[in-house]
């Protein structure tokens, strides 16, 4: 992976990974020639940050891939919460459950395998936290279909909404479309509260109903809680 020196100064001022999570990452770039999908590092710690500031009760991922983005919200869970995770490829997912075996987070990961659009529906206990990490081409219906499941002032999070700079393309393909799409559905829906970070390749983090959602908590997320004590 290319690194800036930019990042490489982020990454020297962010606390580490754990030792499972950097082997992951470490694997996944020695064998994956998609390894850009993996959160990596300082996103991963930003995850991390994420959940354990809202204590999820129930964290849903719509694309696992290697496990690694799951690993770090399970580390900010509620007692006895849960990450269910969303994925099509079982090659992957057989990796990511051999990582995932060896954590103290085994048993509160749920890798189910399947159509995201199939699997979602499935889901019956109201969610605290959605990560939409997936088939660009399909992020408005992540959206739709899991935004009645959120209990009001919980998150979605989606990845990778900058798309490497091509949602600024006058001329988009059919991923970057979507996922410009994407943004102006997020901006434009009054039952929310977002931002756009400009995070690595761009993280959409949404607040449902805001208007009932703590602004003490929305201030520490946005100002206080670079440290978690």
């Amino acid at each position: 992976m290319i690194k800036t020196a930019l990042t490489e100064y982020a990454e020297s001022f962010t606390s580490e990974e754990s030792q499972v999570l950097r082997e992951l990452r470490e694997y996944c770039y020695a064998n994956y020639s998609d390894y850009p999908m993996l959160s990596g590092h300082v996103q991963g710690r930003i995850l991390a940050l994420f959940s354990k500031m809202i204590r999820p009760k129930l964290v849903v991922e719509i694309g696992t891939y290697l496990g690694y983005s799951a690993l770090c919200f399970a580390e900010g869970l509620a007692d006895g919460g849960k990450v269910i995770t969303l994925d099509i490829q079982e090659e992957t997912n057989r990796v990511a459950r051999s990582y995932i075996e060896r954590t103290e987070y085994k048993n509160a990961i749920d890798l189910r395998l399947g159509e995201a659009k199939d699997l979602i529906p499935e889901i019956k206990d109201p969610i605290d936290l959605v990560f939409i990490d997936a088939d660009k081409s399909n992020y408005s219906l992540y959206y739709d279909l899991v935004f009645d499941k959120v209990r009001p002032g919980g998150f979605i999070i989606a990845d990778n909404v900058l798309w490497s700079a091509r949602v600024l393309n006058e001329e988009k393909d059919e991923d970057t479309q979507a996922l410009h799409d994407f943004n102006h559905k997020v901006q434009s829906d009054p039952r929310v509260t977002n931002a756009l970070f400009p995070i690595r390749d761009g993280l959409m983090v949404v607040c449902k109903d805001s208007s009932t959602f703590s602004q003490k908590i929305w201030t520490s997320i946005i100002f206080d809680s670079i440290v978690c004590k």
